[in-house]
C-alpha cells in the first residue's frame, strides 16, 4: 500500500513544486527570448541601470523568487537555513576547498582571463557609469547575484533533503539534484574540456552543500559564488 504522506511533507512537496515551477517558468521564458534580452541588455545606447534591473529581474526570477515565496508563505526567516555565525569560517573554507577542482579547471583550459567579483556581463558598464548609479547598480549585483544565486541552492538543498532524508552522511538528495541542475542551466559540451567542466562543477556544487550540511552554515555557498563562481 502506498504510504499516505504527513502534513509536514505535503507541505514540503508544496513548497519545492513552487519553487520548480517559478525557476522552471522564468528560465523557459529567458531560453525563448533570450536573444531579445541580451540584445537589450548589452546595447550601451539604453540607460545602464534599466539594463541591469531586466538582467536581474531575470537572474532573481530564475535564483531567488522561488525561495523567496517559498519563505514568505511558511513565514521562515533566512536565518533557518544556515544564515548564522555559528560554524560561518569552517562553511566558508569548506566551500572554497570543494571549489579547487573547478579553479584548476579553469587555469589548466586557459579560460582565466583575469578576476573581478561579482562579475556579470555588464560590471564594467555599472561601474563606469558614475555615482550614484555605480554604487546602486553594483548594490543590485550583489544581492542577486552574490546573495542570492549562492542561498537559492542552500534552501533548495535543505527543503528537498528534508522530504527525502538520506541516513549517509555523504549522499545527500538535495545536494544531488542542485548539483545536476547547476550542470544543466547552464551551457555545456561534450568535449574533453566539456566533461571536465561538468565533473568540476558536480564536485563544487555538491561538495558545498554537503559542507553546508554538515556545518549547518550556508555563508559557504554565499561565498564562493561571490568571489568564485561569479569572479572569473
Amino acid at each position: 500500500m502506498k504510504a499516505e504522506l504527513t502534513e509536514k511533507q505535503k507541505k514540503l512537496d508544496t513548497d519545492n513544486w513552487i519553487i520548480a515551477l517559478t525557476t522552471g517558468g522564468i528560465f523557459l521564458m529567458y531560453a525563448l527570448m533570450g536573444n531579445q534580452f541580451l540584445k537589450y541588455i548589452m546595447d550601451n545606447n539604453q540607460p545602464v541601470i534599466l539594463r541591469l534591473l531586466l538582467n536581474a529581474l531575470v537572474q532573481f526570477g530564475i535564483a531567488g523568487l522561488g525561495i523567496t515565496v517559498v519563505c514568505l508563505l511558511r513565514k521562515e526567516r533566512f536565518s533557518l537555513f544556515g544564515l548564522t555565525k555559528e560554524n560561518a569560517v569552517k562553511s566558508i573554507l569548506g566551500a572554497v576547498i570543494c571549489f579547487i577542482p573547478y579553479l584548476c579547471y579553469i587555469f589548466i583550459s586557459g579560460q582565466y582571463k583575469g578576476y573581478q567579483p561579482f562579475s556579470i556581463l555588464i560590471t564594467n558598464d555599472v561601474l563606469n557609469s558614475g555615482f550614484p548609479v555605480n554604487i546602486i547598480g553594483m548594490a543590485i549585483i550583489v544581492i542577486v547575484w552574490g546573495f542570492f544565486e549562492g542561498f537559492n541552492y542552500a534552501v533548495i538543498s535543505d527543503k528537498l533533503s528534508e522530504r527525502y532524508p538520506t541516513k549517509s552522511k555523504w549522499f545527500d538528495i538535495g545536494a544531488l539534484a542542485c548539483a545536476l541542475v547547476c550542470i544543466l542551466f547552464h551551457p555545456f559540451n561534450t568535449s574533453f574540456w566539456g566533461v571536465v567542466e561538468i565533473a568540476t562543477t558536480f564536485i563544487a556544487i555538491y561538495g558545498m552543500l554537503i559542507v553546508k550540511k554538515q556545518a549547518r552554515n550556508s555563508w559557504g555557498c554565499i561565498f564562493v559564488f561571490c568571489f568564485i563562481w561569479n569572479a572569473l
